[in-house]
């Protein structure tokens, strides 16, 4: 039984040395991994931030860019409107000087209409008067006769 025992305690002695070399082996392919993993996300991070780096540095030239033109446009717009409402201003002068002349022609044409009325008025007037005196005659020569 003795035998037996040392037997199994050799067997299993040998399966022990095995498995630490095992064991060792797998742990140095473990930590290469492990070296080539960090390796690779060093240079992944190191990729990241040079990628950051020109992505701001080309949306800093865009805004920079979009600026000046809005800026440019912005002074085009504001040059054009001042344009647009000076024309304005000069036809709305020249509208109200049209509108003072034809006020005043108005004026001009109803003072001499009132007076053409005034000067019929009065022929109608001294024409009734003369109509009148002349029925008054006639009814005085018919009256005498």
């Amino acid at each position: 039984m003795k035998r037996i025992i040392l037997s199994i305690a050799a067997v299993a002695l040998v399966f022990n040395i095995t498995s630490c070399r095992e064991v060792k082996e797998n742990a140095e392919e473990a930590g290469n991994a492990v070296e080539n993993a960090a390796n690779a996300a060093g240079e992944a991070a190191e990729n990241a931030a040079n990628a950051a780096g020109e992505a701001v540095e080309d949306a800093t030239n865009a805004a920079g860019e979009a600026v000046e033109n809005a800026t440019n446009a912005a002074g085009e717009a504001v040059e054009e409107a001042t344009n647009a409402a000076g024309e304005v201003i000069d036809k709305a002068g020249e509208a109200v000087n049209d509108a003072k002349e034809a006020a005043g022609n108005a004026v001009d044409k109803a003072g001499e209409a009132v007076n053409d009325a005034k000067d019929a008025a009065g022929n109608a007037v001294d024409k009734a008067k003369d109509a009148a005196k002349d029925a008054k005659d006639a009814v005085k020569n018919v009256t005498d006769h």
